[in-house]
């Protein structure tokens, strides 16, 4: 249960009831950091806003090496919402979520790429508490994605971090948007 409850519909008001229309559309049903983050609506916005953003200008890298590295990345901070959430999106976009089982293995099980190997790897040194990312882990990534793809990664594996550092603290548990019948989200994003 999360420690701060969420703001209903009812007390969202005008541009909160939009925003949770909007998301229930988008996912069958309104993220529970979203309902709580309402408690400050300029900061549910603005965090709307961002991701929203992030999403629409992250398209240089392939969609499966972003998603992995910020899937790895809720893994190793332990965010349920953020591991519940992500292999939905991963589902939703038409990969193999059932390799997401073997993400601690991923340096040597053959079911993932080596690029793939590259980002979840950063995401792990990113991750890390102090960050152990080396130059020659960017340089590597720089080499494999380009600049642009290695901000890219970067900024999104930060973003995760994020996420799921605020989701953790604010006790935040998975949601069922990746547990058979509790996952109401559909296979086409925005069908009700």
């Amino acid at each position: 249960m999360t420690r701060v409850v969420g703001v209903s519909a009812g007390r969202a008001g005008v541009v909160g009831r939009l925003v949770y229309r909007f998301a229930a559309k988008r996912f069958g049903v309104v993220p529970e950091p979203l309902a709580v983050m309402m408690h400050h609506r300029g900061l549910a916005v603005t965090g709307g806003v961002h991701e929203l953003m992030a999403e629409r200008a992250s398209k240089t890298l392939p969609k499966s090496v972003r998603e992995l590295a910020v899937y790895r990345t809720a893994v190793r901070l332990g965010c349920e919402w953020c591991i519940d959430f992500g292999t939905m999106l991963q589902r939703l976009s038409g990969l193999d979520v059932d390799r997401l089982r073997e993400i601690d293995d991923y340096a040597t099980s053959p079911k993932y790429t080596d690029k793939e190997r590259l980002a979840i790897a950063y995401a792990d040194a990113m991750t890390a508490t102090p960050v152990q990312v080396t130059d020659e882990q960017v340089a590597e990534l720089v080499a494999v994605f380009g600049e642009r793809g290695m901000v890219e990664l970067t900024y999104q594996i930060a973003l995760e971090n994020m996420r799921a550092r605020t989701n953790s603290a604010l006790g935040i548990a998975e949601q069922g948007f990746s547990s058979g019948d509790a996952c109401r989200v559909p296979l086409t994003p925005g069908r009700e």
